[in-house]
């Protein structure tokens, strides 16, 4: 089968898109024919091998792990003895960012990871939605809470999670203010924000204004930059960034949270856990995902150029078959 792979750190022209064996279903897997897969900011860092906890991960000095992409749509080809609930010929999506091996034409996933894909969602689309749908879903509604009516910001609002967090914040009647660069404004004002902050030319952090809300997919300024954007009992919420902050987040959050009553918490992904919830939004017509550009499996190496440049606007999806 066709896949990309590559063997050591790199950037995007470390990926060669070569031919590989076919991988067989362990008695609890799946086989999976890939119709379509999302790069997520995680493939990013493993090509990359930074920062260095992936290495620990998939390999000090050159990747264990050969094939990445996680976000994975496609029909299932065969099953292994022990699996129950799905069948060849369904049509499934899902992160398998426990295993990855999704650029390529076939991948193996445990029947828990997968997800019945609508009839109604095109592969793109499913692809799109498991890592940064979740990450919306769990951050704007499971940690912060979010309540009709609330002042929120998300900062990265062009990208996938921002992209989707803005259509939950609508069924909500949230009132959203989103942060990102020039370009990627206009698509900001299509999708609903009521405000939005050219990063470049503002600083949200600065400007005197107050959040009952703020979810961030950056991650790059001090806790206490933060702090001084949230109303009082207000929540901040990251998703990913920058590692230092991240761990000044879950360290001093806690502490913060004890002197000044506002919250400051730290997303841990639980994998698929929203995936009927995301299809339940895209049939009733209140969730569809954006998706930037046309890529085929060959053109990954571009795909991820393009990634890494950070200006594409809500999900990188290549199809595959």
């Amino acid at each position: 089968m066709k896949a990309a792979i590559y063997t050591r750190y790199g950037n995007a022209d470390e990926l060669k898109i070569t031919e590989v064996d076919k991988p067989t279903p362990k008695d609890n897997e799946v086989l999976i024919k890939v119709h379509a897969v999302a790069i997520n900011d995680w493939d990013w860092q493993l090509l990359l091998g930074t920062p260095f906890a992936n290495r620990m991960i998939n390999g000090l000095f050159k990747p264990k792990r050969q094939i990445l992409g996680s976000d994975v749509a496609g029909t299932i080809e065969a099953v292994g003895k022990k699996v129950t609930q799905l069948k060849p010929g369904d049509a499934v999506f899902g992160d398998l960012s426990e295993s990855w091996g999704g650029f390529a034409e076939f991948v193996c996933a445990r029947e828990k990871q997968l997800a019945l894909k609508p009839n109604a969602m095109a592969f793109e689309q499913a692809a799109a939605i498991p890592q940064a749908g979740m990450l919306a879903v769990q951050g704007l509604l499971d940690i912060g809470k979010l309540q009709t009516g609330q002042k929120v910001l998300i900062n990265g609002a062009g990208g996938g999670v921002g992209t989707f967090g803005m259509q939950i914040m609508k069924m909500l009647g949230a009132k959203a203010t989103g942060v990102d660069s020039a370009e990627k404004l206009p698509l900001l004002h299509k999708l609903g924000y009521d405000q939005t902050i050219d990063f470049a030319k503002s600083d949200f952090t600065r400007n005197g204004e107050t959040y009952d809300l703020i979810l961030d997919t950056k991650t790059n300024r001090s806790v206490f930059s933060y702090l001084k954007s949230l109303k009082p009992g207000g929540k901040y919420v990251t998703v990913g960034g920058n590692t230092s902050r991240l761990l000044q987040v879950a360290l001093l959050g806690p502490i913060i949270a004890l002197f000044t009553g506002k919250k400051f918490r730290l997303v841990i992904l639980k994998l698929n856990k929203d995936l009927q919830y995301m299809s339940d939004q895209f049939v009733a017509g209140k969730i569809v995902p954006v998706i930037d550009g046309k890529f085929t499996l060959d053109e990954l190496p571009r795909a991820m150029h393009y990634y890494g440049a950070g200006s594409h606007k809500g999900k990188i999806v290549i199809t595959v078959a």
